[in-house]
């Protein structure tokens, strides 16, 4: 072969690492209190590490699902036929409890295990966690319903996946959906004009256009309508007890940016058979029971695409050279990677910190769920908002090999956005917030008792807390601040929780740059004498 085609100074595969052996994630578990569920959570990490895994997810993402809206006879049948690696992904989720499992588990802890599980998972392959977590947040909204939970509750925990659409009730396993937001109001439900009609039979017939629904293939779906009383929330199945299907339409699935492995639809109901979720016209307060938890899925999944953005930016610098050295001893691109780092970091300890209130909340910490309330709105904002530029600078550090589709790089950048659109874009998470402290004046006193605990061990940190308090003490033009705002109450409850938990380089590392003005506006611009060693080496991947 002529020379011109020898291959050198490449990065080798990054082939098979233990994702899971990642301090952060691992310190964050154990604290947490789901210690107990480390042997399986590494063995999540062993799978979602290996090559075989990614390759799933490759798949999955080359071949986009196809709508069929007729079979071969003619007749309506409204199917997506997804590329087969999408169901092997869906299938060893389910196995391993990332869907609504944890609502069947007694043990402390058990939320926080699934949300460590999630976070290594979906590192692989991030589309297929929209159906698994709705799943999961089904399950409190639905308990809104006392005979629909017991009849769907113990099908929706199972640990079997039952893809195909069927009467629910007689499958092994459910995966549900969720089905709001409509072309004229968006984040603006109560707009909705989806018209829920009661029967003499004692349910409903729905008739309405839903703008996006994720995972139309779901057994069902929970959905908003303007019932007599008012927006209500409903159960609607794809299938009805007798086998026949229910009058649910898929125009068309969406041509997205990202998240190509999972299909989202336009629907169509036509007089479909619904059940009522809680109170007629207390809709949104019950549907906000399923929405919180997707929240806190929001900040698992971006967390996990940035370590799994680090992971191949980390690889990629120790097996490159340029000007003499390899690229990860080049200091430029050392405060780089360190500052890379060290937003993962602070994403992921958070993320677990969110989750241990969600797993103490629903076992009646009455402390938890007002921190947790305040919490999980302030890191949706401010976690999903970082991955974007997370995702830009990671492929960045591959150069014209991260604009490659085989790196993998460009479709961990393409998913990025998708977490801060979702369940609310930056605006209406940063008002959440505001609305939140205002009607729910305890989680705020929660929120800033979680944040004080690290007072007086941090300068910086100290006088950001003091800016805080004055900025929430004078909110004049809230709505015009509030983005402000959230972003403060965020970078103070990061640096407390890294003071109290990290390493002191790793909490000094965050509170000189993010809180002490020594950074600027873009990665890789941390203050001298950051000890970026002991950043890398929590963060590099490991054999």
């Amino acid at each position: 072969m002529p020379p011109t085609h020898e291959v050198f100074n490449q990065a080798t595969p990054l082939g098979d690492y233990a994702a899971a052996d990642d301090p952060a994630l691992v310190e964050g578990l154990r604290r947490e209190g789901a210690e107990w569920a480390e042997p399986e959570v590494r063995e999540v990490g062993d799978a979602a590490g290996s090559e075989r895994v990614r390759a799933w997810g490759e798949s999955a993402n080359a071949y986009p699902p196809v709508l069929r809206t007729h079979d071969r006879y003619g007749h309506r049948i409204d199917e997506i036929d997804y590329q087969p690696a999408y169901h092997v992904l869906m299938d060893q989720a389910v196995e391993h409890g990332l869907h609504a499992a944890p609502w069947a588990d007694e043990r402390p802890g058990a939320h926080v295990a699934r949300a460590a599980k999630f976070f290594l998972w979906s590192q692989a392959e991030s589309g297929h966690g929209c159906p698994l977590s709705m799943t999961y947040a089904v399950v409190p909204a639905l308990r809104h319903a006392p005979a629909l939970a017991e009849q769907y509750e113990p099908l929706l925990t199972s640990r079997s996946y039952d893809f195909g659409l069927r009467a629910p009730l007689g499958k092994r396993g459910l995966i549900a959906g969720m089905s709001m937001t409509e072309k004229q109001g968006g984040s603006d439900v109560r707009a909705n004009t989806t018209r829920a009609v009661p029967t003499s039979e004692g349910h409903y017939l729905l008739t309405g256009h839903k703008w996006f629904t994720s995972a139309p293939m779901s057994d069902f779906f929970l959905t908003l309508a303007q019932a007599p009383e008012g927006l209500s929330c409903f159960l609607v199945p794809q299938v009805l007890p007798d086998g026949s299907r229910n009058a649910l339409l898929v125009q068309r699935l969406k041509d997205k940016l990202g998240n190509h492995s999972n299909a989202s639809a336009e629907l169509e109901y036509d007089g479909a058979v619904a059940h009522l979720v809680g109170e007629p016209g207390r809709g949104v307060p019950t549907i906000i029971e399923m929405v919180n938890c997707t929240r806190l899925d929001c900040v698992i999944g971006s967390a996990s695409g940035m370590r799994a953005a680090l992971t191949h930016a980390l690889h990629h610098a120790e097996h490159r050279a340029a000007f003499g050295r390899t690229l990860v001893d080049q200091p430029l691109m050392r405060n780089v990677l360190a500052d890379l780092a060290l937003e993962s970091e602070a994403a992921t300890t958070l993320m677990t910190r969110l989750a241990g209130a969600m797993d103490r909340s629903v076992r009646g910490d009455e402390a938890e769920m007002a921190f947790r309330r305040l919490g999980v709105a302030v890191g949706k904002f401010w976690v999903t908002k970082r991955q974007p530029v997370h995702a830009a600078e990671a492929l960045e550090c591959l150069g014209g090999n991260g604009y490659v589709e085989e790196s993998g790089m460009p479709r961990l950048f393409r998913d990025s956005p998708l977490n801060s659109i979702w369940e609310g874009s930056g605006n209406v998470a940063a008002l959440d917030v505001l609305r939140a402290m205002g009607r729910n004046p305890e989680s705020l006193e929660a929120f800033l008792g979680e944040v004080g605990t690290a007072s007086g061990t941090d300068d910086r940190f100290d006088a950001a807390l003091k800016r805080l308090h004055q900025t929430l003490g004078d909110l004049d033009e809230a709505q015009y601040r509030a983005r402000s705002v959230v972003e403060l109450m965020a970078l103070t409850l990061q640096a407390s929780l890294l003071l109290r938990h990290a390493p002191t380089p790793v909490a000094e590392a965050f509170t000189r740059s993010r809180l002490g003005g020594e950074w600027g506006g873009v990665f890789g611009t941390l203050p001298r004498g950051v000890d970026t060693a002991l950043i890398l080496d929590r963060a590099r991947p490991r054999r």
